[in-house]
């Protein structure tokens, strides 16, 4: 019988890598100020600045004069108390939320909307941002942190600023336990075992390939099945570059 795969594995969703999203505590969207947009824009106050274990970066709860809260990725420089703004004419200050046609060229923006109204799906890590980058008739370009370039409808909403809690990589894991528990607490898969130091039986990079057979071909054949399709597959071209 064939063997059941990694990702079989993680599909059918058991224990070990299962995310625990029962300690998941908020939902972040824009939906508090869904029903604000025909206003020129309405006052909010930073109450709180808490920890998700789902996310990376702090979350600001913030409450706004109509009453309603919303959950965002806290920007950098806001403490708690701080008057923050959203529509289409609020001040250009972190922490304000503003439709993309309302921004200038040049400032830094996260937690993006791909289509009006989804409430962000981009640019949420700690430490991150994008830039608007030009403004277009019917269009604006932003560059993301991976240095792409993305054109979205002027309506889409986003947050100024950068995202808080940019030197978490700074900080060395030292532990190994400390690692379970980043990974466990997103339900990733970890300690993951070379394929090398595996079994012949239990990959195709297995047995004793360490040593004695390094020759072994990495490009994976064209027609190989799931679970032999490992290492460079429709690779055009292996090996370093030559200059």
């Amino acid at each position: 019988m064939p063997k059941r795969l990694r990702q079989q594995r993680a599909g059918k969703g058991t224990s070990v890598f299962r995310a625990p999203s029962f300690r998941y505590k908020y939902k972040v969207k824009y939906k508090a100020i869904d029903e604000l947009e025909a206003q020129k824009y309405v006052e909010g106050k930073v109450v709180d600045i808490v920890h998700d274990s789902a996310r990376s970066a702090p979350l600001m709860i913030i409450e706004y004069v109509n009453g309603k809260q919303a959950f965002l990725p806290a920007a950098y420089g806001v403490r708690v108390g701080d008057k923050v703004f959203a529509g289409a004419q609020a001040p250009i200050q972190a922490g304000n939320v503003l439709p993309l046609k309302s921004i200038p060229a040049g400032t830094e923006i996260y937690n993006i909307e791909l289509k009006p109204g989804d409430g962000g799906k981009i640019v949420r890590a700690a430490g991150s941002f994008a830039k608007v980058v030009s403004h277009e008739e019917d269009k604006v370009i932003i560059k993301l942190p991976s240095k792409v370039f993305k054109t979205l409808n002027p309506n889409c909403r986003a947050t100024i600023g950068v995202i808080a809690g940019f030197g978490r990589k700074e900080k060395p894991i030292v532990k190994a336990g400390k690692n379970y528990h980043i990974k466990r607490a997103r339900g990733k898969y970890w300690p993951r075992v070379s394929a090398v130091a595996m079994n012949a039986i239990s990959h195709p990079f297995g047995g004793k390939r360490r040593s004695t057979q390094k020759s072994k071909k990495k490009v994976a054949p064209r027609n190989a099945p799931p679970g032999k399709k490992v290492g460079s597959i429709a690779a055009k071209r292996t090996g370093r570059k030559k200059r």
